[in-house]
């Protein structure tokens, strides 16, 4: 039987794309931001998978746990979509940092988001600074 209730990840990218279609439209970090469900199923998937460290899914659970809850750097609650930008950069580097303890090759094969993952995770770990703000993502980097 099929839910009629969406899960986390189309809720999410049903909620970005209507903000990037109306009030979000030209937003600068709009790509970015469109990742945020693929991040967010990549990790999951991580926390779940056998081969993964349990240093790793600590990591990742909080990770998980950053990007539901409603209260984080740069809140959905005030922002909107447009909230989700923290979220994504702390995805990106927790899978960053996954990815260089050895789990290249299971993230990779979990990825269901387009292009290859360590190019987006180093474009967005780039771009973070720029996008939540340099007191922001330096604190950040010291919590993950």
């Amino acid at each position: 039987m099929e839910s009629t209730k969406d899960d986390f990840y189309r809720a999410l990218r049903k909620q970005i794309q209507d903000f990037l279609r109306t009030k979000g439209k030209g937003f600068q970090y709009a790509d970015l931001l469109m990742t945020a469900p693929d991040l967010f199923h990549l990790l999951c998937k991580l926390a779940l998978d056998k081969r993964v460290s349990f240093a790793s899914k600590a990591l990742i659970a909080t990770a998980i746990a950053y990007f539901v809850s409603p209260m984080d750097m740069i809140p959905e609650g005030l922002l909107g979509p447009a909230g989700y930008v923290d979220d994504v950069a702390v995805a990106a580097l927790v899978l960053n940092r996954t990815v260089n303890a050895g789990n290249g090759e299971v993230a990779a094969e979990h990825w269901a988001g387009d292009g290859q993952l360590l190019t987006l995770l180093q474009s967005i770990i780039e771009t973070a600074d720029q996008m939540v703000g340099t007191g922001a993502w330096s604190r950040m980097k010291k919590w993950f």
